[in-house]
């Protein structure tokens, strides 16, 4: 019990606080969610991918958090489909619950988290690392299958298409690939301390955003489907982690952090997205702010597993 309240104090709490602070500060000022949520899609987002795939040593060993990232994924897919179905949901509402299930705040939970966790040991650079693997599938599959996701439940596949290619986030990770290949060394341009300024104030912002975003939701205690998106994400993404991790035999550190960054929250730019393309925002809403606040408990659970099981 000791270890359990030592994690949800030294791990969890820290992030709570400034979420607590954005949601403070909407309920005092009344915040532009739709300027913060622009800010963090076209500024930070982009300019932490960039620097994080820029700087990160993509090395052999990594590629398999990017195989196991990829498959996760996958398997979240099909579980969040098969409910789908089974629930009878309209495009609408089952584009909203596909996204809250299949992605989660890997970058302004995630890092923060992971961070803290291995905070003063040996593997403290690895598992950021490793992270940020998961953080780059994260980024291109939500900025790519997550708009498109939430653009069919309000447009057409065409224009759906359009609007997702508008997303920076893709092309932050592919110019960042290519600059790799460039025998230059970007930090020593000029320009290079802007990007690390902007990739330094991601997860202060994004956290914020999330505090406002949840000010914002409207906790409806009689919607089911809220609970089963909440169930899928906080206890079926780490059952179906455990699985993934022992049949591809990954073990160690890696272990600790795929499995725990399979419990956080969705993400909350899934509510983001549903509100940019309207596609049943209160839903988004109402997972985020469930998966966050019930993640105090789940993942501090999942933390303290992941010291016992790997």
């Amino acid at each position: 019990m000791d270890v359990f309240f030592f994690i949800l104090i030294n791990n969890i709490a820290p992030i709570f606080f400034i979420i607590g602070l954005g949601y403070v500060l909407e309920k005092t000022f009344e915040l532009d969610i739709y300027s913060f949520s622009k800010v963090n899609f076209y500024v930070f987002v982009p300019a932490l991918v960039l620097v994080k795939v820029y700087q990160t040593e993509i090395q052999f060993e990594l590629m398999r958090a990017i195989v196991y990232a990829f498959t996760f994924l996958a398997a979240m897919t099909l579980l969040a489909v098969l409910m789908a179905k089974f629930r009878g949901y309209k495009m609408a509402r089952a584009s909203a619950f596909k996204n809250s299930v299949m992605f989660y705040n890997s970058g302004n939970f995630g890092i923060p988290l992971i961070t803290l966790v291995f905070a003063g040991t040996e593997y403290a650079v690895y598992a950021v690392s490793i992270q940020i693997m998961v953080l780059m599938v994260q980024n291109l599959t939500t900025n790519s299958i997550g708009f498109y996701n939430a653009g069919r439940g309000q447009m057409d596949v065409k224009n759906t298409i359009i609007a997702t290619a508008k997303m920076p986030s893709l092309y932050a990770v592919i110019t960042a690939l290519l600059l790799k290949l460039v025998p230059f060394d970007l930090t020593e341009f000029f320009l290079w301390p802007a990007f690390e300024y902007m990739h330094d104030g991601l997860i202060s912002v994004a956290l914020l955003t999330l505090g406002i975003q949840l000010s914002l939701a409207k906790l409806e205690l009689e919607d089911l489907d809220v609970y089963l998106a909440s169930f899928s994400r906080l206890i079926g993404g780490p059952l179906v982690a455990f699985i993934l991790i022992h049949l591809l035999g990954i073990e160690g550190v890696m272990a600790r952090v795929l499995f725990i960054s399979s419990a956080v929250p969705s993400a909350v730019n899934t509510a983001l997205i549903a509100v940019e393309f309207n596609n049943e925002p209160d839903f988004a809403s109402q997972v985020v702010l469930t998966t966050t606040l019930l993640s105090a408990v789940t993942l501090t659970a999942v933390i303290y597993l992941s010291g016992i099981l790997f």
